[in-house]
C-alpha cells in the first residue's frame, strides 16, 4: 500500500550533514504517526553517504536510497527521487534543513486542500529568515528571482527555496520531461505546473542558512542562463 506522503532528499556528499537531517526527519514523522517514506537520492557521490543511508535503512525500512550513476546536479536527482515515490503527497527538502522539518504541515496543508503546488517562501512579510545567506548570495538570489519574475515566470516570490511539495498527479506529469539538471530546475517545474494549469501555493516559511551550502557563484550564473531557455525549451518539447 503506497504510503501518504513522500518526502525526497538531493544529496552529493553529504555523509556530515545527513545523519542530523535524518535524525530529525524521523524523530518528526515518529512523533507524529505520518505514513511516509523517505527517499535519499544521491548524486553520484563519492563520498559515503550511500553507505550511511544503506546502514540507516536497516533499522528504519521507511528510508531508501536511489542512486543516479554519476553526478548530474540537484535537479537530475529530484527527478531521480521523484521517479520513485509513492506516496499522495510528493516533497522534497535540502540535506541540510534550511528550511526546518517542522514547517512540513505548512506545506501538505494547502495540498490536501486540493492544491496542486505548495512552495515554502523566503520573501514573504510572514516568513522568519533566521539565519541569511552571505550578503552576495542572496543579492544574486533576488536578482534571479527578479529575473525570473520578469521574463518566466511571473507572481511568485521565491522560486529557489528547496522546499516544495505536490500532489502525485501533478509530479508524475511535471518531473518526468524536466530537462533542467542544475539549481535552475525549480523554475522549469514550476513553468510546467502552471503551464498545464496547475495552482501553485507560495506559503511563509522559516529559513535557516547552511553555511557549508554547496551552491557556488558559477552554479548561479549557469542557473541565469538555464532559466532563460525554459520557455522555448518547454514549448517545444511539446510542439
Amino acid at each position: 500500500m503506497s504510503p501518504e506522503l513522500s518526502i525526497v532528499i538531493p544529496a552529493f556528499n553529504e555523509e556530515l550533514r545527513l545523519p542530523a537531517t535524518l535524525d530529525a526527519i524521523q524523530r518528526y514523522l515518529g512523533d507524529r504517526q505520518i505514513d511516509a517514506e523517505v527517499l535519499v537520492a544521491d548524486d553520484g557521490s563519492s563520498d559515503g553517504t550511500a553507505a550511511l543511508v544503506r546502514r540507516r535503512a536497516e533499522a528504519w525500512p521507511a528510508l531508501k536510497l536511489v542512486s543516479a550513476d554519476r553526478n548530474r546536479g540537484k535537479g537530475a536527482a529530484v527527478r531521480l527521487g521523484m521517479a520513485a515515490a509513492s506516496g499522495s503527497y510528493r516533497v522534497f527538502t535540502d540535506a541540510d534543513l534550511s528550511v526546518p522539518i517542522e514547517d512540513l504541515e505548512r506545506i501538505l496543508s494547502p495540498l490536501r486542500n486540493g492544491t496542486g503546488v505548495a512552495i515554502a517562501s523566503r520573501a514573504l512579510p510572514e516568513s522568519d529568515v533566521q539565519l541569511h545567506q552571505p550578503w552576495l548570495r542572496e543579492a544574486m538570489g533576488k536578482l534571479f528571482n527578479r529575473v525570473v519574475r520578469t521574463f518566466v515566470l511571473g507572481g511568485i516570490r521565491d522560486t529557489q527555496c528547496g522546499f516544495k511539495g505536490f500532489r502525485a498527479e501533478v509530479a508524475d506529469r511535471v518531473f518526468p520531461p524536466l530537462r533542467t539538471d542544475g539549481f535552475g530546475f525549480d523554475v522549469e517545474v514550476l513553468y510546467r505546473a502552471r503551464l498545464a494549469g496547475y495552482e501553485i501555493a507560495e506559503v511563509p516559511t522559516r529559513w535557516i542558512n547552511s553555511p557549508l551550502t554547496k551552491v557556488r557563484t558559477l552554479m548561479g550564473l549557469k542557473a541565469f542562463l538555464d532559466v532563460m531557455a525554459i520557455p522555448g525549451r518547454v514549448h517545444q518539447q511539446r510542439s
